[in-house]
Formats: C-alpha cells, sequence, structure tokens
C-alpha cells in the first residue's frame, strides 16, 4: 500500500520544493541581467548562494540565543515586540548577511564595478531566502509558499539591494582612498537593511492595519525596483 502512495508523496515535495526554489531563482535573474557591464562568474554568484545559505545558520544561531536573552529580561510587551523584530530578527539576519557577504567579496578582484556590490548583495540574501523558504514550505505546505513568493522572497530581494547599494559605493570610495566614507558607507549598507527589515516584520507580525503593510511593501518594491535600474543604467567601473 505505502509502495503505491509514494510517488504521489514525492510529486507533492516535488511540488513544494519547486514552489520554495522558483521565486528566488526568478529573482536572481532579473538582478543579474540588469548587470550591463561585466557579469560575474557563474562560480562566483553560487558562492555567494551558498554565504547566503550559510548566512541563515549563522542567523539561526543568534536568533536563538537572543530569544533566550529577550524571554528572560524583558518583560514589557511593546518593547519586547520592538526588540522581537529589530534586533533579534532583523540585526541577526542581516548581520549575517553582511558578514558573509564581505567576508566573500570585499577583497575578490571581481569587485570591480559598482553595480557589483547590489549583484553579490542580492545573491547572498536570496540564498538566506532560499534557505528559509525550503524549510517554511516543508513545514507548512503550498499555501506557505505562495505567501511567501509575494511577500517574503521580494522583500528579501529589496533588503539586499539597499545593502548592495552603500556596499557597491563604499568599495569605489575605499579604491578612492576615501575610508572614512567608505565605513560609513559599510555601516549605512547594515543599519538601513535591518532598520527595513526590521520595520517589514513588525507591521506584519502586530496588529496595524493590513493596509498600512500592503502599502508599505508596494512602497519598498517601487523604490527597490527604481534603485536596481537606476544603479545598473549608472554603473561604473571602480
Amino acid at each position: 500500500m505505502f509502495y503505491f502512495l509514494l510517488p504521489t508523496y514525492m510529486t507533492y515535495k516535488f511540488i513544494l520544493l519547486a514552489a520554495a526554489v522558483i521565486p528566488a531563482l526568478f529573482m536572481m535573474v532579473k538582478v543579474y541581467r540588469s548587470d550591463r557591464l561585466e557579469r560575474e562568474t557563474p562560480y562566483m554568484l553560487w558562492d555567494l548562494v551558498k554565504a547566503g545559505i550559510l548566512s541563515s545558520l549563522i542567523a539561526l544561531v543568534s536568533e536563538r540565543i537572543l530569544s533566550w536573552l529577550l524571554n528572560a529580561f524583558v518583560r514589557d510587551a511593546g518593547l519586547y515586540q520592538v526588540l522581537l523584530y529589530f534586533v533579534v530578527v532583523a540585526c541577526s539576519e542581516e548581520i549575517a548577511k553582511y558578514f558573509m557577504l564581505y567576508r566573500r567579496t570585499w577583497f575578490s578582484q571581481e569587485f570591480n564595478c559598482r553595480y557589483d556590490g547590489v549583484v553579490y548583495a542580492v545573491f547572498v540574501s536570496l540564498g538566506f531566502a532560499l534557505w528559509e523558504n525550503i524549510s517554511y514550505v516543508m513545514h507548512y505546505g503550498l499555501s506557505t509558499a505562495l505567501l511567501r513568493a509575494v511577500t517574503a522572497i521580494p522583500g528579501h530581494t529589496c533588503f539586499g539591494v539597499f545593502m548592495g547599494v552603500f556596499y557597491g559605493t563604499a568599495r569605489q570610495l575605499e579604491n578612492q582612498g576615501d575610508a572614512e566614507k567608505a565605513k560609513t558607507c559599510r555601516l549605512l549598507s547594515v543599519v538601513i537593511p535591518v532598520l527595513l527589515h526590521g520595520t517589514y516584520d513588525y507591521i506584519a507580525s502586530t496588529n496595524a492595519s493590513s493596509l498600512i503593510f500592503v502599502a508599505f511593501v508596494i512602497a519598498l518594491f517601487a523604490v527597490s525596483y527604481s534603485v536596481v535600474t537606476k544603479s545598473a543604467r549608472q554603473d561604473t567601473y571602480i
């Protein structure tokens, strides 16, 4: 009996896996094809995806530790919510992404265009989102896949776009010998995604109006799309 059920079970799991993977792949292709000067090698891109997957594991450990501290020491409900979404989740995830991004790309010879920063950050972010999405979908099914396809996957892409814009600018400033401004941009490449990520999760998870969340998401996507388009069009060698 179980033998006959196996093909159906495997087909369902394959559908779940495809639903988890395809949105991330679509966003990767979109950002990659916008690179008009010098596209990155497949080896570099695959390495960035792996770095993003590893960053999700680092963030998981950080979130567990910070969640324990939050539960142990914070009693005020309002403060708890703010710290949960902005520190436990957003800081853990975006700092982990940045750590792996910097470790893999900052000193790479391939990092020779400003827009490369966007490509690198987005691929790391989507590697993170890809692994996270597979985990969610395998546990909660297709309804979760559809929801995350239109919210979480593009959300991580947007956070990656803002990280990448400042990161690419920082590399350009570093090459020009302006170390102080480069440090500021590197700091902003973490702070801005953390603020956006925290706001995104806070609005989505609290009792805020769904219209507020929809408006925030639409604005976030629209600005990110504009930033990608403008950054690709104005790309220069650094």
